[in-house]
């Protein structure tokens, strides 16, 4: 009797251990529940990847130290794309054929998600995915990748919002005024992608004269930005906006100096900023696009909450929003593991799909359709500002922190 029993237990914790993913059996055996694993790419050289990492540990600690997801604990495996395509792809193989994750979270580059695609078709692995912003990743995954799940927006999201937020701006403030755009793209997919929707966006508007030029990122080798900055000093844009890298920040703001280039307002949109950007006197009411700002703490409790917890595990400042959007990844993740009671790939797909999460972007978190995958999470940006130091949210002025200021400072 006491040896059927005993059988009984062990075929009942092994059915346990199955339903959270079919790994760890021995351990679940021995009266330890089988541990869920999560597989992520960062670009851990650029800020963007290795603080959207670090933000993506902190969660899973969080989460362990209430008990994990229904008594199983989290555990997180990272791998560094570099950047690249070819590292981002093997990367992937090797979480899923030897680490055997239970779901992959994370990415950044537009350019290795391309490189990734083939690998998430052949497994099929449910992918809850924070980076690629180019539409050509959408294009690549077609509508029957019922398995991605993406947080990012889309550039088309982006442009919208962008637009939408111009116009907002422009009929509050009607000292600000804009009519022509210059748009300086790194010549990757990220940058091309993000000129082309611009020119679609804007340029459908007969308010707004369109024009751009592409420069090699110091991200991948470059830094000379004389030539596109020519080209912009060139054609007077009330509206200068470069889209690149981490690495581009200060470099271009102190070409712009010395070629005393000036615009009316003066935008970045990198996926990340560097960490002591703001302490520098050439960042001083530059704008920016993002998803999140440390001065959204002032409005919402999860955001301070997050901010708080990476501060004091890092004892750093979070500096991308590459961040928060990590950390709530790993949220959502567990969240619909726990719902579905299991990484079995379909009804992890059915919770993902229903997930309704307060996040510390200062928005919640759904997924709807967009142009062509079914599960899109965030689709807007926001319009910020460095002043002081600190970067401020001009637009949505619902989320707004401070009021703009304008025109860029002549150098």
């Amino acid at each position: 009797m006491k040896k059927a029993l005993a059988i009984l237990v062990i075929v009942t914790m092994a059915v346990s251990a199955f339903a959270m993913g079919g790994k760890d059996g021995a351990a679940a055996a021995a009266g330890e529940p089988a541990t869920i694993k999560l597989g992520g790419t960062w670009p851990l050289g650029d800020i963007t990847g290795k603080q959207g990492s670090m933000a993506a540990q902190q969660a899973v600690d969080e989460i362990n130290a209430a008990g994990g997801i229904n008594g199983h604990k989290l555990e997180l495996i990272v791998i560094d794309d570099e950047m690249k395509a070819d590292k981002g792809a093997s990367a992937f193989e090797k979480l899923i054929t030897v680490d055997k994750v239970d779901m992959l979270i994370g990415g950044m580059a537009s350019g290795v998600a391309l490189g990734q695609i083939p690998v998430l078709k052949k497994y099929n692995k449910v992918y809850l995915a924070t980076g690629a912003a180019s539409f050509k990743v959408e294009e690549a995954l077609g509508a029957d990748a019922n398995w991605y799940f993406h947080l990012h927006p889309w550039d088309y999201n982006q442009g919208a919002s962008y637009a939408e937020g111009w116009a907002a701006i422009q009929e509050k403030y009607p000292e600000i005024q804009i009519k022509k755009l210059f748009l300086a793209y790194e010549e990757g997919a990220f940058g091309k992608a993000s000129y082309d929707a611009t020119k679609v966006l804007f340029g459908a508007d007969d308010r707004y004269i369109i024009d751009g030029a592409p420069f090699k990122s110091a991200a991948l080798g470059g830094g000379d930005y004389a030539a596109v900055l020519k080209a912009a000093k060139d054609f007077q844009p009330d509206l200068f906006l470069w889209a690149g890298w981490e690495a581009d920040a200060l470099p271009l703001l102190e070409q712009s100096k010395a070629m005393k280039f000036n615009p009316g307002i003066y935008l970045g949109a990198p996926p990340g900023w560097p960490a002591d950007f703001g302490a520098s006197s050439l960042a001083n009411n530059v704008m920016l696009y993002g998803m999140w700002a440390p001065s959204i703490n002032d409005i919402s409790p999860v955001s301070k909450k997050f901010y708080d917890g990476f501060v004091a595990k890092f004892g750093i400042e979070p500096a991308t929003y590459f961040a928060p959007l990590s950390y709530s990844a790993v949220y959502i993740a567990a969240d619909a593991i726990k719902r579905a009671g299991s990484t079995d790939t379909e009804a992890l797909i059915k919770a993902l799909a229903a997930t309704n999460y307060d996040s510390p972007l200062g928005q919640t978190v759904t997924f709807t359709p967009s142009n062509i995958i079914k599960h899109q999470g965030v689709k807007n940006q926001k319009i910020l500002q460095w002043q002081n130091g600190r970067q401020e949210v001009i637009w949505p002025f619902d989320a707004a922190t401070a009021k703009p200021v304008y025109p860029f400072p002549a150098w």
